[in-house]
């Protein structure tokens, strides 16, 4: 689990979010998370799942659109390298293209593979998924849900993100803030809160950020207090109703 967490960890970390909101992944910072050290190698893989997604009948360049990167050579010179902008499915064609023989090409494959899932899935489709599956599925749309949620926020007059996102935590986790939720779960410095809970846990989070972004929008909020105090409230009232669910469900996730 700790091995799956690393790797999860390290794909999350090397993405990038163009400005409309969409991800993706820089083919040289892939590369050595998939452990080749040689980009004549890599770019053979890279070929492989390039043939796979013309078969598919997806067009090969909205997947991988080439970048030429700046570098400055030893010599001080600027030159420009070879590099691919890739989308999910890309990654997740490099993977099964990639040496079955390495751990973390499984685990990419993996990864990959549900990051690819459309965004919305049928209850049975979503109940054959395993819990690893679930809740990486879930993770990607929570930090979707953040990044839609932060540009209402940012709208609704919202300056200091960490206040704005606490006051959400601490409605839910009954006066816990992401610090304390961290510490709680102990975790080290800098590890994603999110990127360590299950499915349901995720769940929750994830409904209060859309319930409160309906909510920014709906009563035209305008200043960061008022954004505050809506997430503070919409994080209680999710804590209420999971309460009223059942509370050994709620014991999951939310603390007396």
């Amino acid at each position: 689990m700790k091995e799956i967490e690393k790797n999860n960890k390290s794909f999350e970390d090397i993405k990038h979010i163009d400005e409309n909101g969409i991800e993706f992944w820089y083919a040289r910072e892939l590369m050595p998370i998939l452990q080749y050290s040689k980009w004549e190698n890599f770019k053979k893989v890279i070929e492989k799942a390039m043939i796979a997604c013309e078969n598919s009948g997806i067009s090969v360049k909205d997947c991988f659109p080439d970048v030429r990167k700046p570098i400055i050579s030893g010599k001080g010179k600027e030159e420009f390298i070879e590099d691919y902008k890739l989308t999910r499915y890309a990654c997740y064609l490099i993977a099964q293209n990639g040496d079955s023989r390495k751990k973390v090409i499984a685990l990419a494959q993996t990864y990959f593979a549900v990051q690819t899932r459309k965004q919305e899935i049928t209850e049975k489709e979503y109940s054959t998924l395993t819990e690893d599956e679930k809740r990486f599925y879930q993770r990607n749309l929570t930090r979707k849900g953040n990044y839609s949620l932060n540009q209402i926020a940012k709208k609704s007059g919202v300056k200091n993100f960490d206040k704005f996102h606490n006051a959400g935590y601490k409605g839910l986790y009954n006066g816990e803030t992401a610090d304390d939720i961290a510490k709680r779960k102990g975790l080290r410095y800098r590890e994603d809160i999110l990127d360590n809970m299950g499915s349901d846990e995720l769940i929750a989070n994830l409904f209060r950020i859309s319930q409160t972004e309906q909510r920014l929008k709906k009563d035209n909020i305008d200043t960061e207090k008022k954004a505050c105090d809506t997430h503070n409230k919409i994080g209680k009232i999710v804590r209420k109703a999971i309460k009223e669910a059942g509370r050994n469900y709620a014991r999951k996730f939310t603390y007396s």
